[in-house]
């Protein structure tokens, strides 16, 4: 087969498009960024519309810097920020709200009633999730509950729900399709991981109607044909499939005990467990990581909230940098963390922890503490809150974990990945490429599109890049993450304790 293979990468700050040729290789690449809204402390929501707009955008400077036509593009792959949300009216196509974005802690206070009302272990038996709102489910609730008339609508049919995947699709294929996969519908706490169904008991428990919600198919499969009007020509889209799956795919992940580590906006480790979930004791989280051939297989994930995002919050909020790549040198510089330690959680916790009303500490400033230390620390906290999932991990599939696959953009910074591999005494191998996820979602929709074989995704995905070894003493790797968790202690007793009367 001729042509080339696209990649929607729509992730949590810009939405990218990259073409690939027969052998693999990325012949184009577009991207641009989109705005983010903060409403009120702890919110995050972005506009549906401007994602859809510049997803377009990019798709069509992609065809143009690849000097190449619509027509000769054999498949779309399309990848996303998973829990994102959004509700919109079926025959306008306007979302009714903006989308509430993963990051977003807003329904904080309905998944701890939730809790209260013993309900966490029943929706943890059946989607692998714990109660919060960093899922999709209380997402649609709240936007259902707030937007005046929105719930008679949906009632009424006239209203859909879905995460990014669903709105692209939907509109790209001119209403003809309203689908997800099992990797993006398992993070909504609506999706029964066991039985792969949408959920009713857990739905009414939400109180969101399924009529709504898109239709489950493989990941790897057909969902339409984009309409002629946007690229001039049809291009069949052969999956969908959440970022996070999409770069475990990438990393050529396939077998039970692979795993792979994420820096982007956030953080997320996860492991494929093969063709069973692993129930975790540590605050992990069990999911599937994709559908593909008629076989289900399973991930166990850790979840960080704010990873790369940390790095934004440094140059964009405190201006203490100019651009992202200046942490590494900087942080080198700094010759240790002159016992500054920093827990970014702007958004809450996650993995192992699970603290949504926890925010961004800071522990162990001196007058002597300057530039350098807080940027060090800074670049440290996406280390150790690594290191904190892969004990977990380790705790749960009962193994010791030797080598992890990294990527993301954070990735690039060779101070943070020998500091990881220090922190957790084990090998760190970065990708050969920056695109992992990308090529994950080309990989799977290439491979449903007969496009490639799986023996050459295999080949491909197994190119590695620089490796990196622990050279810490023990004891100076101790003392480092004692101060870790006396951090991380300070920020939890914000979150939990507001009775002291000062």
């Amino acid at each position: 087969m001729t042509g080339y293979i696209m990649a929607f990468d729509q992730g949590t700050t810009s939405c990218r498009t990259l073409l690939y040729d027969q052998a693999g290789r990325v012949v184009a690449t577009a991207q641009a960024e989109f705005k983010q809204y903060y409403p009120e402390a702890g919110w995050v929501e972005h506009d549906a519309m401007e994602i859809l707009e510049k997803q377009v955008e990019t798709a069509r400077q992609a065809l143009r810097q690849a000097g190449i036509e619509a027509k000769q593009v054999a498949a779309v792959g399309v990848t996303n920020q998973r829990e994102t949300t959004v509700v919109w009216d079926k025959h306008s196509g306007q979302p009714i709200n903006r989308a509430i974005v993963w990051q977003c802690r807003r329904t904080a206070a309905e998944c701890a009633a939730m809790k209260e009302a013993g309900l966490e272990e029943l929706f943890r038996r059946k989607t692998g999730l714990l109660l919060d709102p960093y899922f999709s489910g209380t997402k649609i609730k709240w936007l259902l509950d707030h937007t005046p008339g929105s719930r008679v609508r949906a009632l009424a049919g006239d209203l859909l729900a879905g995460t990014i995947d669903s709105w692209l699709i939907w509109n790209l294929t001119g209403g003809a399709v309203h689908a997800t996969d099992p990797s993006n519908a398992c993070r909504t706490l609506i999706y029964n991981i066991y039985s792969r169904v949408w959920d009713s008991e857990l739905a009414n428990i939400l109180d969101v109607p399924i009529n709504m919600l898109p239709e489950v198919r493989p990941t790897a499969s057909s969902f339409g044909a984009i309409k002629a009007d946007w690229f001039g020509a049809e291009i069949d889209i052969c999956a969908a499939v959440g970022d996070q799956q999409a770069a475990l795919f990438g990393h050529g992940c396939f077998t039970q005990g692979m795993l792979k580590n994420t820096y982007g906006t956030g953080g997320f480790l996860l492991m494929n467990t093969g063709d069973r979930p692993v129930t975790s004791r540590s605050g992990l989280l069990t999911t599937i990581a994709w559908e593909v051939d008629g076989l289900t297989s399973y991930a166990l994930e850790g979840s960080v909230m704010v990873s790369g995002s940390a790095i934004q919050w440094l140059r964009d909020e405190l201006g203490l940098i100019d651009r992202a790549d200046e942490t590494e040198d900087i942080a080198r510089a700094a010759g240790s963390n002159q016992g500054v330690y920093f827990v970014p959680a702007f958004t809450g916790m996650g993995t192992p922890h699970w603290q949504p009303a926890a925010r961004g500490t800071i522990v162990g400033l001196t007058r002597g503490s300057g530039r350098d230390a807080l940027v060090r620390a800074t670049v440290e906290a996406l280390a150790y809150q690594t290191a904190d999932v892969v004990s977990a991990m380790e705790h749960d599939f009962s193994q010791p974990i030797r080598l992890i696959k990294a990527d993301g953009g954070a990735a690039s910074n060779r101070f943070l990945l020998q500091f990881q591999a220090d922190i957790l005494n084990k090998t760190i191998v970065r990708a050969a490429t920056d695109e992992q996820t990308a090529f994950g979602a080309a990989g799977l929709s290439g491979h449903a599109a007969g496009f490639w074989d799986f023996n050459a995704l295999v080949g491909r995905s197994e190119q590695s890049g620089e490796s990196f070894e622990p050279k810490m003493a023990e004891h100076e790797r101790q003392s480092l993450l004692r101060g870790w968790r006396r951090a991380v202690a300070c920020a939890l007793t914000w979150a939990n304790d507001n009775s002291l009367d000062i």
